[in-house]
């Protein structure tokens, strides 16, 4: 069974398991219950290796919203999009130079709404391993990959708490080789990982 084959099986058996993130910060005392949702989605590409990986992106600190954070490749789901699977490619397209038609998509992960007001749809593809990938510059300091297995094990996604105007604040944080993966990005590899527990 290939990669792609086994992901998309995993995905499809784990959405009887509920993700514990999905309503997180639909709940958040600082997300106004009146603020619009903006649509978007990222693309996690999962590397097609014997021991796979995932892409992630460093953005940089030109960016206006999150620079330096981790992310996956993606954005808002544009009007001329033809929803998150469409607009996810493009963004992987703009900001790491990944044709779409290297992508063997699997499926969509859990939604998760962030709370700068944004209705995130993961979008979960394969890809050959070794791809000439290219940064945007604007928008992309680095390109790396982490080991799926790593991200994916609960013993790797630590909870954090700060205190964020006066209030405590929890959230998920992955290390690795010196990468913080937290945030959004964190959020959404915990709830994937509820989804491909057997896949990992």
């Amino acid at each position: 069974m290939s990669l792609a084959d086994r992901l998309r099986d995993a995905l499809e058996r784990g959405r009887t398991r509920s993700p514990i993130l999905l309503e997180g910060d639909l709940r958040d005392p600082f997300l106004a219950e009146e603020q619009a949702v903006t649509p978007a989605a990222v693309l996690v590409p999962v590397v097609d290796r014997p021991k796979p990986g995932v892409i992630l992106t460093v953005r940089t600190d030109l960016m206006r919203k999150h620079a330096g954070q981790v992310a996956f490749p993606g954005g808002r789901i544009d009007p001329e999009d033809d929803g998150p699977v469409a607009a996810a490619l493009r963004e992987a397209r703009e900001e790491i130079g990944l044709s779409p038609d290297q992508v063997e998509l699997v499926g969509m992960a859990d939604p998760y709404r962030t709370i700068t007001g944004y209705q995130v749809t993961p979008v979960v593809g394969v890809i050959p391993p070794d791809l000439p990938l290219e940064p945007q510059p604007n928008e992309v300091a680095a390109i790396f990959e982490a080991p799926l297995h790593h991200i994916l094990r609960p013993e790797h996604q630590i909870v954090r708490t700060v205190e964020w105007r006066g209030s405590q604040r929890s959230y998920y944080e992955i290390e690795w080789e010196g990468r913080r993966i937290w945030g959004a990005t964190a959020a959404m590899i915990v709830n994937l990982s509820r989804r491909l527990e057997l896949a990992a």
